[in-house]
């Protein structure tokens, strides 16, 4: 009882970053969402992938906390309809499911994290404080915010790719790699060191993660993305930027 007046009286800050929750079992989305709430966040909650997908758009939340296994849509799916209109929101995933494949799978459809149940709320807690942390620093960068990669205009800070008459989104991590290969220009950097720097120690992605953002950052920017002029493969190190 002591805990339902804990939330109960909870006044949340009309200003407060709004995180969207899908899923579909209550006592998870209520647990998540009380826990949310107190720590000053505003909080929607959606137990349908389509209404989720709906909620994203009507609501443009600051995150989005999204269950694998729903009733209609599965988590991947719902991941990749946002991404289509919403390239840049930061998306946690929670699922039971723990082996590599299903996480790259999930980075590969446009998640930035993955916490696998069960998870503590302090864990989820730091990731999304990491996520926040992320996108703060990287909207007050004050390093260079356009690179030319051939014929290729990347504005980083609206984080699109200009080819002609042609523009395409990138996402969050897509931006923050190339960021950090520009300021490396030329020299190789490891995998260890991207993950690193772009994702942190709370996250918990491998390397085979930045090799899938590398492959689809030369889908959008390389003419022959088989036979890439910009972004390098070093065998043994990493990889490089040349402009």
């Amino acid at each position: 009882m002591a805990g339902f007046f804990r939330y109960a009286f909870l006044i949340v800050d009309a200003e407060a970053k709004s995180i969207l929750i899908i899923e579909d079992e209550p006592d998870m989305a209520m647990g998540l969402k009380d826990a949310l709430q107190f720590e000053g966040y505003r909080v929607v909650t959606e137990s349908q992938g389509e209404d989720g997908i709906i909620a994203s758009r009507r609501h443009r939340p600051h995150c989005i906390i999204l269950d694998l296994m729903l009733p209609d849509l599965n988590g991947y799916k719902v991941c990749e309809e946002i991404r289509a209109f919403n390239p840049t929101v930061p998306i946690i995933m929670l699922t039971a499911r723990s082996q590599e494949a299903d996480k790259l799978r999930g980075f590969d459809s446009g998640a930035d994290d993955y916490v696998t149940k069960p998870f503590s709320v302090a864990e989820l807690l730091a990731r999304i404080s990491a996520v926040f942390r992320r996108v703060d620093a990287a909207a007050s960068a004050s390093d260079a915010q356009v690179l030319t990669l051939g014929d290729v205009k990347v504005d980083l800070r609206s984080q699109t790719a200009t080819d002609g008459g042609r523009v395409q989104q990138l996402g969050f991590y897509e931006v923050e790699i190339l960021r950090y290969l520009a300021e490396r220009e030329g020299s190789p950097v490891s995998r260890d060191d991207i993950l690193d720097r772009v994702w942190g120690i709370e996250a918990s992605p491998t390397n085979r993660t930045v090799d899938n953002f590398i492959v689809k950052l030369r889908r959008k920017l390389e003419k022959n993305p088989n036979d890439p002029r910009h972004i390098l493969t070093v065998y043994g190190q990493g990889y490089k930027l040349v402009t």
